[in-house]
């Protein structure tokens, strides 16, 4: 075993599926008589973005079509390529479509595209030049451009199983001319899936480093000991969909409410070593600026927003400077939840009572016969009064005296509620 030969193609790559039938799992978009299955049954396809997470088998479904359509297939990634080699792969479909050929595009991580070179798309997939295939692992509604995703239909890929990566491990081992050629005793099968987070890829690589770890050996026996020494990194043991994801997020949101900037930091670094992904902690940001802080201190929704944006252009490992600027700006700031809580009263008491009609003078009036009526007769425009301020009654009367926002003395909040208090006088509480 000493002078074993270890293969230089990666275990990842040497079983990927070739075909339908060899794929594991995503049974709601591949098993028979689902989207896509009978795109390839039937060589009907359109264009589509697979939005899953890692290692759940966009690039291998990709691949698959390639294989089994009648289709010239290019595969661009948005990391490295950019608007000059989707313009050389328009051109190459244009050469395809004058030999009656179908030109498949695919581009893996089609979320780091910017606006202009998702832009450049438009036109050939409309037209039907090229059918794009994109993946991402992030929210289309957020990363893909309006127009593009009007052209395409967006298939949620899951996590794989648990019984996906058990099947996918026991096939690597029974498939694969190299691993079934080696005596291996056992597998701490349950351990090794737990390790790989739901990602097919970090599963066989963890057990194809482990393999070649212990192959020197007569017997082969990957116990869970052999896998910890072979990961060390504790960011591969972090399972993002799992407890201990939920337990750090839901200490440092509660440790930024509770303005300790010492325990939202170290919850911060805690996130940030296991590999969570700093987008999703700079949205939870924003989330929190307006849920916790409010208007008393405004700018730490505008700070939040500005964080997610230089995060998501940045990315790590400078992005954990700005994700420290953000979480301790937030964690100092004075706190309000007073705006949060006027919402869901207001939503509360649109739901659980009568609809009422909008008072004739808030109504528009943009044609004759509404003026007739009086539509908007009796408005006073505020600006036109003292201090721009006029009072009047802004609600339906039958719910005239309800108050749902109530500020607090926090930060900048006192200043306003000190200035609807001078203005309402003794119309609306604000004790």
């Amino acid at each position: 075993m000493n002078k074993l030969k270890f293969p230089d193609v990666p275990l990842a790559e040497r079983v990927r599926p070739k075909n339908i039938d060899e794929f594991i799992g995503q049974e709601h978009l591949l098993g028979e008589g689902k989207p896509i299955h009978s795109m390839i049954v039937k060589d009907n396809l359109s264009s589509f973005i697979m939005w899953g997470p890692p290692g759940s088998g966009k690039t291998t479904i990709a691949r698959i079509i390639a294989n089994q359509t009648n289709s010239e297939f290019f595969s661009l990634n948005a990391v490295s390529n950019g608007v000059k080699e989707v313009r050389h792969a328009i051109e190459l479909a244009k050469q395809n479509k004058n030999l009656n050929k179908r030109t498949i595009l695919f581009i893996d991580e089609i979320h780091r595209f910017n606006k202009a070179q998702q832009d450049a798309l438009l036109n050939s997939i409309e037209s039907g030049l090229i059918i794009l295939i994109g993946a991402t692992t992030e929210n289309p509604s957020f990363e893909v451009i309006p127009a593009l995703r009007s052209r395409t239909r967006i298939f949620v890929l899951n996590q794989l199983k648990y019984e996906d990566l058990k099947q996918i491990l026991q096939q690597a081992i029974k498939k694969d001319e190299f691993l079934s050629s080696l005596k291996i005793k056992s597998i701490d099968e349950d351990f090794l899936i737990y390790l790989s987070s739901g990602d097919a890829r970090v599963l066989l690589n963890i057990l194809e480093a482990s393999i070649i770890q212990e192959s020197s050996k007569d017997e082969i026996i990957l116990s869970k000991a052999v896998f910890e020494n072979v990961v060390q990194k504790k960011n591969l043991i972090y399972d993002k969909s799992g407890e201990e994801h939920y337990n750090l997020i839901s200490a440092f949101i509660k440790s930024v409410r509770g303005s300790d900037p010492d325990g939202a930091i170290y919850w911060l670094a805690r996130m940030l070593d296991a590999g969570e992904d700093p987008i999703f902690i700079a949205r939870r940001l924003i989330i929190l600026a307006s849920e916790d802080i409010g208007n008393a201190s405004p700018n730490a929704l505008v700070l939040a927003e500005a964080t997610f944006s230089a995060v998501e252009k940045i990315g790590m490992p400078e992005a954990r400077i700005i994700l420290a600027q953000c979480t301790t700006y937030l964690a100092s700031s004075p706190k309000s939840n007073a705006s949060y809580l006027a919402i869901d009263k207001a939503i509360e008491e649109v739901r659980n009572n009568s609809q009422f009609p909008v008072p004739i003078h808030l109504r528009n009036a943009p044609t004759d016969l509404m003026k007739k009526l009086g539509y908007g007769k009796e408005y006073k425009y505020s600006h036109n009064f003292d201090n721009h301020f006029v009072e009047q009654n802004y609600l339906p009367d039958e719910i005239k005296s309800k108050q749902f926002y109530f500020p607090t003395e926090q930060g900048q909040e006192k200043k306003l509620k000190d200035y609807l208090k001078s203005i309402w006088e003794n119309k609306k509480k604000y004790d």
